[in-house]
């Protein structure tokens, strides 16, 4: 797989490559309604935060400014207003043409001080989705932030943990041992999975940064400026992993805390790390939520992706402008599936 992905990355890092693309876009084949929805989740320098995991930093600020530059040139930003309306509408052409849509997961502190800038400079709509215990209460960090703060910074040669002892004397070993323990927790309770989180971190004597969590105050700022913000359950848990009763206070709750604290109930959802089944989507549509966002990889047509599933773009670090430009064809499926496979 390495050396697959290492040939992969030396073809879509080319003038070739970028080349075949162009002629692409030149060709056309665009349909109508198609919807794409871009995923980031923080803007930032990879050494800014250096205890925080950075493989949620999706783009540098001077990679996202020529992304979102490409994006006001050759695409139609929309809103989740408007997406919400061509569903109500059921309307073919409700959409523009070429029509994108950005969103931010889980409301870092960088979306505020280096997406929003840019993103109003090039007018372009933004969604961001709040996971709503978090905001004032700089104790609470998202659990995989926790596990990569003690991974990287213990001192001990190994780590003792439910997956067995984990060297971390190297950096790779770090890196491999978080990865492990990251996949390990995702496949736990909510619950067990942050009390296995909390003992690592206790056990090795780490104490936490504060989150980089956005303020209530810059939120509400934020969506005064016109940043829709939408709700990301309380606690972002995985929805398939907590009881029905807790499954019902994360959606409602979320939507509260935001209609408090905002003034008004948001329209969007989104699953957090993506994961739904049959019951969650039911109960995100019982609280009255027009729109849900997935993980699920691809471009949505109004015509025949649910409103409450639907496909994001996942951009990530290694996510250059070719490759998000190939990502963002209608029609070429075998472009986007290689780019979005290895440079997500």
């Amino acid at each position: 797989m390495a050396r697959i992905k290492r040939l992969a990355s030396m073809i879509v890092n080319s003038s070739a490559f970028e080349n075949f693309v162009a002629l692409l876009e030149n060709v056309g084949g665009e349909r109508p309604d198609y919807l794409r929805v871009l995923t980031y989740h923080r803007v930032d320098e990879q050494d800014t935060h250096p205890w925080m995991n950075p493989g949620l930093i999706s783009a540098s600020p001077d990679a996202f400014e020529s992304q979102m530059k490409y994006l006001a040139a050759n695409y139609q930003p929309v809103s989740a207003f408007q997406v919400a309306k061509a569903y109500e509408s059921g309307r073919q052409n409700s959409l523009p043409a070429r029509a994108v849509m950005v969103t931010f997961d889980d409301a870092y502190c960088d979306f505020e001080k280096h997406a929003w800038p840019i993103l109003k400079h090039y007018r372009i709509p933004a969604v961001l989705f709040v996971p709503t215990a978090f905001p004032n209460h700089p104790e609470r960090l998202f659990w995989w932030d926790r596990i990569y703060e003690a991974v990287q910074t213990t001192v001990v040669e190994e780590v003792e943990t439910p997956v067995g002892r984990l060297p971390v004397t190297t950096p790779d070993q770090r890196n491999q041992a978080y990865r492990r323990l990251k996949n390990y927790l995702k496949t736990l309770a909510h619950a067990t999975a942050m009390a296995v989180t909390e003992q690592i971190c206790t056990e090795l004597g780490i104490t936490p940064h504060p989150n980089c969590v956005l303020s209530w105050a810059s939120l509400r700022n934020l969506a005064g400026e016109g940043v829709t913000l939408g709700a990301h359950t309380q606690n972002h848990p995985i929805m398939n992993h907590i009881t029905p009763e807790e499954l019902q206070n994360e959606i409602v709750g979320s939507l509260k805390d935001l209609k408090d604290q905002i003034g008004f109930e948001p329209q969007a959802f989104a699953y957090p790390s993506g994961i739904h089944n049959d019951d969650v989507v039911i109960a995100v549509e019982q609280a009255g939520f027009k729109l849900a966002f997935t993980t699920g990889r691809g471009i949505n047509h109004i015509g025949h992706t649910h409103r409450l599933r639907l496909q994001r773009i996942n951009i990530g670090s290694r996510t250059t402008l070719p490759i998000l430009r190939a990502q963002l064809l209608s029609w070429s499926i075998p472009v986007y599936s290689l780019s979005n496979k290895f440079f997500s």
